[in-house]
C-alpha cells in the first residue's frame, strides 16, 4: 500500500515475500513489487548465472525454467512467481555431473564468449522437455528466441541435437 506523508512525499510500498523452490531449495524472499525474477535470482540471491542482456524479454540471456517450462526471467515479476520451482544454470548439473546439454555445448564448442549460454542451455532444456523439436529446422525455429552474438549457431543446433539423442 502506497502511504502519502503529511508533507505530501510518497513512501514506497512494502516489500512482499515470496517463497520459491530455486534449484531444489526452498527460498523465502521480501522483493519490491516491481522486482523482476532476474533481479531476484541476480541481486537478492547472488546466482549470477542467469544474465541480464536487453532487458526487455528479446535476446533470452536471462532465460531459466520456470516449473519446467522456460521463460523470459526479466520480463516476469518475482511476486508473481509465489510458489514456483525455478532452475537457473546453476541448478542444471547433479552430484556433480554436468547436465547432457551442458557437456554438449563443451563438446560442440556451442559457444564464443559465453554470454548467452546459460539462456541458450536453459532454454534448450525446456525445448527438450516439450519434446517438440524433432529436426535442425525446428530447433532453430523453437529457439528462435535466444540470441546469440558471436553466431555460434550451428554449433549450438549440434550440443542440442547430441542432448537430445542422450535424453
Amino acid at each position: 500500500m502506497v502511504q502519502v506523508s503529511s508533507a505530501g512525499q510518497i513512501s514506497a510500498p512494502e516489500k512482499i515475500s515470496v517463497e520459491l523452490t530455486i534449484n531444489n531449495i526452498k527460498t523465502e524472499l521480501k522483493v519490491a513489487p516491481w522486482t523482476t525474477l532476474l533481479d531476484a535470482l541476480r541481486e537478492h540471491l547472488d546466482l549470477t548465472g542467469t544474465k541480464k542482456g536487453c532487458d526487455h524479454g528479446q535476446c533470452g540471456a536471462c532465460t531459466v525454467l520456470v516449473n519446467d517450462r522456460r521463460i523470459n526471467s526479466c520480463m516476469a515479476l518475482a511476486v508473481m512467481q509465489d510458489g514456483a520451482k525455478v532452475t537457473t544454470i546453476e541448478g542444471l548439473a547433479s552430484n556433480g555431473a554436468l547436465h547432457p546439454l551442458q557437456q554438449a555445448f563443451i563438446d560442440h564448442d556451442a559457444f564464443q564468449c559465453g554470454y548467452c549460454t546459460p539462456g541458450q542451455i536453459c532454454s534448450a532444456a525446456g525445448l527438450i522437455a516439450e519434446g517438440k523439436a524433432k529436426t535442425a529446422d525446428e530447433i532453430r525455429e523453437f529457439m528462435s528466441g535466444n540470441i546469440c552474438r558471436c553466431a555460434a549457431y550451428p554449433n549450438i543446433v549440434a550440443a542440442i541435437q547430441q542432448a537430445m539423442g542422450a535424453s
